[in-house]
């Protein structure tokens, strides 16, 4: 009898042990996000669906939290807000979604891709493409070449026919300085039809001045955005009201909400 209650005493005992352990390695686990591996990151926050600016942060990690590096940037998003999406972060359903024409900025998390400019080469360890006079990104839906950079050089003029992205802004609309430096943001990278196309980070035109659908800042948060960004530290590039952020931070692994402004 001495030997079953002390057995049952220690088994007792070991179960709350057991207990404990699990609810402290529960309490220290995270969500699983496809973004996990980045070290960097771009993070867009604005007001509401509806506002055409915000607040550009930059944010570093080293296997823990978030942590804010460099200066904060006023920028523009599209001139009717933002909508969700097509990136690397779960779909959304309640609120607004990206469509092509839409003048939306598309929300959510998504891949950073090439960086282009008017200049062969530019001040950036990141993959970076000189455009010239040919090359268009096309946003004809219909076209089999959809949400691509193509050169017209090589696919043919008649490609591009239709596209209103010349990525030469310069020679081919009236000397507009927007396209000089900037980076794609993949959005919809699988180029669904319809879903949105040629999602960029670049210039503005003039301060407060909204977008078509894409982020745009002044020149000198362009150049050390793009001096900062570091292909090793796989940086993503994440654009969410401030509502959303607050609701999602903590389950897609982001940074806690700082006021727009």
């Amino acid at each position: 009898m001495r030997f079953s209650v002390a057995l049952a005493r220690g088994l007792a005992a070991a179960s709350i042990l057991l207990l404990a352990s699990c609810a402290g390695t529960g309490s220290r686990t995270t969500a699983q996000t496809p973004w996990d591996d980045a070290r960097q990151l771009v993070l867009v926050t604005t007001s509401g669906w509806n506002a055409t600016t915000g607040t550009l942060r930059r944010y570093e990690r080293e296997g823990g939290a978030w942590r804010e590096t460099g200066e904060a940037t006023p920028i523009t998003v599209g001139r009717n807000g933002s909508a969700w999406g097509l990136g690397v972060s779960p779909a959304q359903s309640d609120g607004p979604q990206k469509q092509e024409g839409d003048g939306r900025a598309p929300a959510g998390v998504f891949r950073i891709g090439t960086a282009f400019g008017y200049a062969d080469a530019a001040s950036t360890d990141w993959p970076y493409q000189g455009m010239g006079a040919s090359d268009w990104c096309i946003d004809v839906p219909a076209s089999p070449l959809y949400n691509r950079i193509v050169d017209a050089d090589k696919v043919g003029d008649k490609a591009v026919e239709g596209s209103s992205e010349p990525m030469r802004r310069d020679l081919h609309a009236g000397g507009d300085v927007r396209y000089k430096l900037g980076f794609v943001i993949e959005h919809n990278a699988d180029n669904r039809s319809g879903a949105g196309s040629c999602i960029f980070a670049h210039l503005w035109r003039a301060p407060g001045e909204p977008t078509a659908g894409c982020t745009a800042m002044p020149e000198p948060a362009m150049q050390a955005l793009l001096a900062w960004l570091d292909p090793r530290r796989k940086p993503v590039f994440a654009l969410l009201p401030d509502n959303e952020l607050e609701r999602l931070h903590a389950s897609w692994n982001l940074p806690g909400p700082t006021p727009s402004r």
